[in-house]
């Protein structure tokens, strides 16, 4: 594998183009085209897209209908064509062309010396400012027809040329990349041709426009071009005319713009002065199988293609370009944590409530609605993050349901190697939130327990081995279960979605279980944001407790089971199992994505390479900005792939607790099924294989 290549990873290089125009010159308007086409190869671009008729200005009025103006465009179209003979891109240009007794307002698709296909625009605008119908026909009902152009590159031994809304250009050396152009007023309409040309298999959805701007309407662009990207599964690139048309009644933006399944991919400057380009990374991969996934869209697609004449595919090969071409998307460095302040704060707002109205109504089901009858929470508060966040939500739930806080029941269970710090951290937090709370020291029972196994520790050897860990971890949760049995309340689950991945809790009697688990479904890069939310939105009304949040907020991921001596370093959980930032990156590319580890790994290279490069999550730490190495990642990847599928067995045995993030749960009642039994073994092989050591 060209591992650090784009489009070895499954992705197109694509350009969203706009430039300035000669009105009713083509031979100029030819000439920069091919200028930007140039560029576009050089930035190692498979599909470059002009703005409507960009071969003769969009403004130019009745001087459409002049053979001169015609005559010249089509010398343009041939011109533009030869030019690209040696050059990668797949060129999609705007031109008036004459076919039969009509003209047409259309797409052209060139690449690598030869037109390809015209797409005449299937929906004329003629109202407001628009006049088009006075000038062209409709190209909706040209499905099928073929243009008469022996004399352009392309044209077939009869001199044809295919011709109408219903073609389809398919990479053949680029898995996934199909193209469809459709031209301005189509994609305003209620049914746009990009919307039956995805169901048909586009991947990649043209719109060359001109688009007057007016105050508001680039909003109305972006919502459209988002929501088409979005209900497509597909890209959507978006080119509008710019400096050069005439401004005898109106104004042009020049506006370019790439998105993807809802996201912003790019955009450029509005209002420029020259030629501008939006060039991104296309995702073939992602919308492949999102579209797998998503089952309504095949049976959209198959209950539209009764009514559907169908589409004509016209092949052509990219050759695309080896070696490091660079990553030319957005790609966050935590995918369950935004990097936009707002974002991030509007999640940390849904989360925490998908959390606290999950519990409300596990409540209210076990109480048949009746508050006298609503359960106790019970849990477990070690001053760690995961159950300070199922604290904090199970406080709120009480509050929601008109509860006394002293129903939540916190015990805090010092163990062998429970610092001062954590314990202190717990009961400032349990009393600052003015619950119930009690302390049981389980050492007395631990040494009982390891003692009566016959473990070393048990007469006071320092053999800290997995049981001994265990021992401490499954008295905690038996006593949280007596305890919950003895004052009629609900064991509170505190792990969280990361855990669960990498099976970092005790089966049975031990962190895995619990009544309910509020944080199942959040992960682990994700809870310190939360609990800062938590502090930021005010949400406890406390500064004391706002304050004891922060100081947690500064604690050692760490089980805290293993003592260490003065002067030693404290467990690490991170040490042990590896970041959990680079597990949630992987977590997420396997659990939404389905990607291979190969792709995981070129990205996550993208992501972590450079600590300098790119944003980080509002409030995250300067400390832990850190960067990671490809060697690190693919060593920390196989941990992964490895504890991942070892401990399904645990996932398949969870309590109930809510989905919170798109990202996906691990419920195998929800998002995630699969066989406890199942190996790593084709994952670690791909990953062995495509990803180089060093």
């Amino acid at each position: 594998m060209d591992f650090r290549n784009v489009y070895a990873q499954g992705f197109a290089r694509v350009a969203a183009c706009t430039l300035p125009v000669a009105l009713a010159d083509p031979a100029e308007n030819a000439r920069r085209v091919i200028e930007q086409v140039r560029a576009c190869h050089d930035d190692g671009v498979a599909v470059a897209l002009f703005p409507e008729l960009s071969l003769s200005g969009y403004a130019i009025d009745d001087l459409l209908l002049q053979d001169v103006l015609l005559d010249a465009v089509d010398a343009a179209v041939v011109a533009v064509a030869e030019a690209t003979a040696g050059l990668t891109p797949l060129v999609v240009v705007g031109a008036p062309l004459r076919h039969g007794n009509r003209l047409y307002n259309c797409a052209v698709a060139i690449q690598r010396g030869e037109v390809l296909g015209v797409a005449p625009k299937a929906y004329l605008p003629n109202y407001r400012e628009f006049y088009e119908k006075r000038w062209f026909a409709s190209g909706a009902g040209q499905q099928g027809q073929f243009l008469v152009r022996p004399h352009w590159p392309g044209a077939d031994a009869d001199g044809e040329i295919g011709f109408g809304p219903d073609l389809l250009l398919a990479a053949d050396d680029v898995p996934g990349l199909v193209v469809h152009m459709e031209v301005c007023e189509d994609v305003w309409v209620p049914v746009p041709p990009s919307h039956e040309a995805a169901l048909a298999g586009a991947t990649v959805l043209l719109n060359l426009s001109a688009s007057p701007i007016t105050v508001g309407r680039a909003d109305d662009r972006h919502l459209l071009a988002r929501s088409a990207s979005a209900r497509c599964d597909a890209a959507y690139l978006y080119a509008a005319a710019s400096q050069g048309e005439s401004s005898t009644d109106l104004s042009w933006d020049g506006m370019t713009m790439a998105y993807e399944m809802g996201e912003l991919l790019g955009e450029s400057d509005r209002f420029p002065d020259g030629p501008r380009r939006t060039v991104v990374d296309v995702d073939l991969d992602r919308l492949r199988q999102e579209r797998m996934r998503q089952g309504s869209f095949g049976d959209n697609a198959e209950a539209y293609s009764a009514d559907d004449a169908g589409f004509r595919i016209v092949p052509f090969r990219v050759k695309p370009p080896t070696g490091d071409l660079g990553l030319r998307r957005p790609l966050d460095r935590f995918p369950f944590v935004p990097d936009d302040e707002a974002r991030l704060a509007q999640d940390c707002y849904e989360a925490y409530n998908i959390q606290v109205s999950g519990l409300e109504q596990r409540m209210r089901a076990i109480g048949g609605g009746v508050p006298d009858r609503m359960p106790r929470i019970v849990i477990g508060v070690s001053g760690g993050l995961d159950s300070t966040h199922a604290l904090l939500v199970a406080v709120k739930a009480c509050d929601r349901l008109g509860l006394p806080r002293t129903h939540v029941l916190g015990i805090t269970m010092p163990g062998f190697a429970t610092s001062d710090g954590t314990k202190s951290n717990a009961i400032h937090l349990m009393e600052s939130l003015g619950i119930e709370w009690e302390e049981v020291d389980i050492r007395p029972l631990a040494t009982q327990m390891l003692e009566d196994l016959g473990h070393p520790a048990g007469s006071g050897e320092e053999v800290y081995d997995v049981t001994f860990e265990n021992v401490q971890a499954g008295l905690r949760t038996d006593l949280l279960f007596r305890a919950a049995n003895q004052r009629g309340g609900i064991v509170l689950g505190t792990g969280d979605l990361s855990e669960l991945a990498l099976g970092w809790c005790t089966y049975g009697v031990g962190d895995q279980m619990s009544h309910y688990g509020v944080n199942t479904g959040v992960p682990k890069t994700l809870i310190q944001h939360l609990i800062r939310w938590v502090v930021a939105a005010g949400e406890l009304g406390d500064a004391e407790a706002d304050r004891t949040l922060l100081g947690i907020l500064d604690t050692e991921i760490s089980p805290e089971l293993v003592p260490v001596k003065e002067g030693e370093k404290l467990q690490s959980t991170q040490d042990t199992i590896g970041p959990y930032a680079l597990h949630d990156f992987t977590l997420f590319h396997v659990l939404r994505r389905g990607y291979r580890p190969s792709k995981i790994a070129f990205l996550a290279e993208h992501a972590w390479s450079d600590a300098a490069a790119g944003a980080w999550p509002p409030g995250y730490p300067e400390a832990d900005h850190v960067a990671y190495d490809l060697p690190t990642i693919r060593a920390w990847m196989v941990v992964f792939l490895r504890r991942f599928f070892q401990n399904q067995f645990k996932r398949s045995a969870i309590p109930n607790g809510p989905k919170v993030v798109a990202g996906g749960s691990l419920s195998p009642r929800g998002d995630w099924r699969m066989p406890s039994d199942a190996a790593a073994t084709a994952w670690l092989a791909e990953l062995e294989e495509n990803v180089p050591e060093g």
